[in-house]
C-alpha cells in the first residue's frame, strides 16, 4: 500500500467513526449526563474564544463568527423547543429533535469534507503551522460561519437541556 494513502484513509475512518457516534446520539431517548454536557460546553466555548481572540483584529471575520453563533443559537432554541424532556425516578432524559441535530451535524461534516477534499486534491491551500489564522479564514469565511453555527447550537442546546431537567430543590419551610 502506498504510504501517502494511509493518512487519508485514517482520517476518513476517524470521520466515519465520529459521524457514527454523533448520529447515534441524534436518535432516541438519551440520559442527561451533567458532567459530559458541561465539559462539551466548556470545550466549545474555549475553542471559540481562542478563535475569536485570533481574529479579533479583523472585524469582518469576527462579525462572520458572531453571525454563525447567532444562527446556531436560533437553531439550538428551536431544537430545544422540539426536544422531549423527562425527569423520572430512573433519572433525567431527553429525546432530541432528529432533523435539527442532523442538519447541524451535516452542515459541519459537509464543510469539513469539502475542505479536506479540497486540500487533498490541491484545489485549496493546505493549512500549515506557519500560516496566519486570519489569512486561512479570510480565504474561506464560510468555514468560520459553520464553526460559529455549530458552537451556537450545541452550547445553547446543552445548557437548555441541563437547565430544564435539573432537579428542583425541595423547599424547607419552618
Amino acid at each position: 500500500m502506498d504510504p501517502r494513502l494511509v493518512t487519508p484513509y485514517l482520517v476518513a475512518a476517524l470521520i466515519v467513526w465520529g459521524l457514527y457516534r454523533r448520529m447515534r446520539r441524534s436518535f432516541g431517548r438519551q440520559r442527561v449526563k451533567d458532567g459530559l454536557m458541561w465539559l462539551r460546553v466548556g470545550i466549545l466555548t474555549l475553542a471559540t474564544a481562542v478563535i475569536g481572540a485570533q481574529i479579533a483584529r479583523d472585524v469582518d471575520l469576527l462579525a462572520i463568527l458572531l453571525a454563525g453563533i447567532a444562527c446556531g443559537a436560533v437553531l439550538g432554541y428551536f431544537g430545544l423547543r422540539h426536544t422531549k424532556l423527562e425527569v423520572t425516578a430512573e433519572g433525567r432524559f431527553y429525546t432530541p429533535h432528529t432533523y435539527i441535530g442532523l442538519a447541524v451535524t451535516a452542515l459541519f461534516v459537509g464543510r469539513l469534507l469539502y475542505r479536506y477534499l479540497g486540500m487533498y486534491s490541491g484545489a485549496l491551500p493546505p493549512a500549515t503551522a506557519g500560516r496566519d489564522l486570519i489569512a486561512l479564514y479570510r480565504h474561506s469565511p464560510f468555514t468560520l460561519a459553520v464553526i460559529g453555527a455549530v458552537v451556537g447550537y450545541y452550547v445553547l442546546y446543552y445548557i437548555g437541556v441541563l437547565q430544564r431537567t435539573r432537579p428542583r430543590a425541595s423547599r424547607i419551610t419552618a
